[in-house]
């Protein structure tokens, strides 16, 4: 008989690409098929906040070691660690919890830079300051072991989807090959197979060219809903030019950073046509990574910001109309919006289990690896 496994309960927190805020989600799990989901909650960064961050990413171009932290970085480091503690604080009074009942928080912190070729991300977040300032155990930089061992770092979340997969309500069980979708700043999708087979990759932009084409047109900080796009027509000599990357025929897939895909430049579109035309590129950036997958998918759940946004599911849906249902997470009794943070929270147990966090079939690296660094409040690491 298999040892008995202690269900742990634990937080996760993302901040995303997107730089919007702060997802938090809660988890009763054991790191592995024992999932019960519980609270979430957003709290959103200010404008002044979110300029900082944006600024961040060209300090961050400076770094060649993943601890350096050049300029301003490390006071924005300890700003960002400090607000996260305050989101889990805010999250345990709402919730009636202590501190003490958690076991574990998994922290992403903020990614300024990620260049899998040269081996090297990093994520602003101090794991030992959030963990003294909550009293919690932190369990933090959970893509540095992959890249160390070969591999690129991300996407680590394609664990998690296939523990989801595996307990999807009835009507969707068995709608093998599935592929979740994340549509956050940059889209990642995962491969599920019949028999299992994990595979993941980023497909290409997903919110972040959307949401930097109307804040610098039109002051806002993303397209609610796609209603700009509604208002705007396809440019398909813009769409084409993004779709013409070598980044969608090259073999070898490689994940991206924000800034991996620029801007079309103000003359080249207005307003509405430019978010629509952004739009269409996502959804059909989506549609392309069909090409990199063994089987041509039956069912696939989007999930993110992105999902939000009509005109990029719509797109998306016509795009896969011949080849796969398209549906939300929510229709298939899962939170969209908090499931990266959930993972976080999955991933910080099964990274105190020793348990493999990436795969040949989702980093690249050359075996099943773990990961992430434990960090305790001083009186629980000296008792």
């Amino acid at each position: 008989m298999a040892p008995h496994v202690t269900v742990k309960r634990a937080i996760g927190l993302m901040s995303g690409t997107s730089m919007d805020g702060i997802d938090l989600a809660m988890l009763d799990t054991d790191g592995d098929g024992n999932v019960l989901r519980g609270g979430s909650s957003f709290t959103p960064y200010d404008a002044a906040f979110r300029k900082q961050l944006e600024q961040a990413l060209g300090t961050a171009k400076a770094i060649r070691e993943r601890h350096e932290r050049p300029g301003d970085l490390a006071e924005l480091e300890t700003e960002l660690t400090d607000r996260h503690a305050s989101a889990v604080e805010a999250f345990l009074a709402r919730e009636g919890l202590a501190a003490s009942d958690i076991d574990v928080v998994g922290f992403h912190g903020q990614t300024v830079l990620h260049r899998p070729l040269e081996g090297l991300t990093v994520q602003l977040g101090d794991g030992a300051r959030l963990a003294e300032r909550l009293g919690i155990d932190v369990v933090y930089d959970l893509r540095a072991n992959d890249m160390e061992l070969g591999g690129q770092g991300a996407p680590l979340v394609p664990a998690y989807h296939r523990a989801l997969a595996a307990g999807l309500p009835a009507e969707w069980a068995g709608e093998t090959p599935v592929v979740f979708v994340n549509i956050g700043g940059i889209s990642n999708i995962t491969y599920i197979g019949a028999d299992g087979d994990l595979r993941a990759f980023d497909s290409g932009p997903g919110n972040t060219l959307i949401d930097q084409w109307v804040s610098r047109h039109a002051g806002i900080p993303y397209d609610s809903g796609g209603a700009i796009a509604s208002e705007g027509r396809v440019l398909s000599g813009l769409a084409n030019r993004y779709l013409s990357s070598p980044f969608f025929t090259a073999r070898e897939r490689v994940s991206l950073d924000r800034n991996d895909f620029e801007l079309p430049d103000d003359d080249e579109a207005g307003l509405e046509d430019g978010a629509r035309t952004l739009a269409f590129v996502t959804a059909a950036a989506i549609a392309k990574a069909q090409a990199h997958l063994p089987e041509k998918p039956k069912l696939w759940i989007l999930t993110g910001g992105g999902r939000h946004n009509q005109r990029v599911v719509e797109d998306l849906t016509v795009a896969l109309r011949h080849t796969g249902q398209v549906i939300k997470a929510e229709e298939a009794g899962l939170n969209g919006d908090s499931m990266e943070a959930e993972a976080w929270a999955w991933l910080a147990v099964r990274s105190l289990r020793g348990l493999p966090i990436t795969y040949p079939g989702t980093t690249g690296v050359k075996k099943p690896a773990t990961g992430g660094v434990l960090a305790q409040p001083k009186a629980t690491a000296q008792g």
